[in-house]
């Protein structure tokens, strides 16, 4: 991993950063950049005011008294704001995992699959693993790992995890993006709570997207080329990854260490601008909640999960 010292304008681009309008940017800045614990004063009183600042609280004033955003019959779609996606925007958000809006999407997503799961369990239905990953983040992100219902979507994404993500809606083959969103699910489970199976997909998956193909040049298999977000710095992302994606999601699971990780960091540090910031797009603004990125840009948001790996 690149030195901070090494990372040109390090300091004046966090107190860019902190300059944010919004506190979710702040706050994981502090967090995640600057490495302050969550009971540090400052840490504390800028999570706190997440819940009371857009966009968060556009996304919580469009969420039904039952729980659910949109319609309750259908919890992912339309894309990108139904149910299952807002629940995933929020966790990126940074909001207090005890947020009652937040718990209540939880409880209302955990009802919702409870009939699916058993159908997947099954190994009658593949695929869809990018949808359980991110639903396993935004579960055990609220607290829920001790559900049976969590439970057994851990056990459909270690096994989807071990053989590569293989997906119907990519013709049968192996999924970076599954893979990528299984392991940012599975890593919101404590180490001291991870059992042999777990352990086994995680390193199922990091080997899949480091050792078996190259980062960089997305050689995934596919009937097509390498989808060009690939290539690029997008937030937010929902099934899709990114280069920068699995970067952060490999920098959960202290696995950058590796030396494909260190080249792809390398790639990611000559992206920073002579000012100092990374700049990317937000390629889904126009179906998801346009005020995602605002007021701030989306470059932030890119500049803060690109110092995040790296620092």
């Amino acid at each position: 991993m690149p030195d901070k010292r090494d990372i040109p304008h390090l300091q004046d681009t966090i107190a860019w950063l902190l300059e944010s309008q919004t506190p979710s940017i702040r706050y994981l800045t502090l967090t995640r950049v600057k490495g302050l614990p969550e009971k540090a004063p400052e840490v504390s009183a800028t999570r706190h005011s997440i819940s009371s600042s857009p966009p968060v609280t556009r996304i919580l004033a469009a969420q039904r008294p039952e729980g659910h955003w949109m319609q309750a019959k259908h919890h992912y779609s339309p894309k990108y704001k139904s149910s299952h996606w807002s629940m995933l925007l929020l966790t990126e958000l940074g909001l207090e995992p005890e947020n009652a809006g937040l718990q209540k999407g939880a409880e209302f997503m955990l009802a919702k699959m409870e009939k699916e799961l058993p159908y997947y369990l099954s190994g009658q239905k593949k695929g869809f693993g990018c949808f359980w990953g991110n639903w396993l983040r935004y579960q055990l992100y609220c607290g829920k790992g001790n559900d049976a219902r969590v439970e057994q979507a851990i056990e459909f994404t270690c096994a989807d995890l071990e053989r590569g993500g293989q997906c119907r809606y990519n013709s049968n083959l192996p999924c970076a993006w599954g893979v990528a969103r299984g392991l940012f699910g599975l890593v919101l489970i404590p180490e001291s709570s991870r059992d042999e199976k777990v352990h086994h997909a995680i390193k199922a998956g990091i080997r899949f997207l480091l050792e078996d193909h190259d980062l960089l040049a997305a050689d995934y298999p596919a009937d097509r080329k390498p989808h060009p977000l690939w290539f690029s710095l997008s937030f937010p992302l929902f099934y899709h990854a990114d280069s920068l994606f699995v970067l952060r999601v490999l920098k959960e699971l202290n696995a950058l260490d590796h030396p494909d990780a260190q080249k792809a960091l390398g790639w990611l540090l000559e992206k920073q601008t002579r000012s100092g910031i990374w700049r990317g797009g937000s390629p889904f603004s126009d179906r998801t909640r346009p005020f995602m990125v605002k007021p701030d840009g989306v470059e932030r948001w890119i500049t803060l999960h690109a110092l995040e790996v790296l620092t």
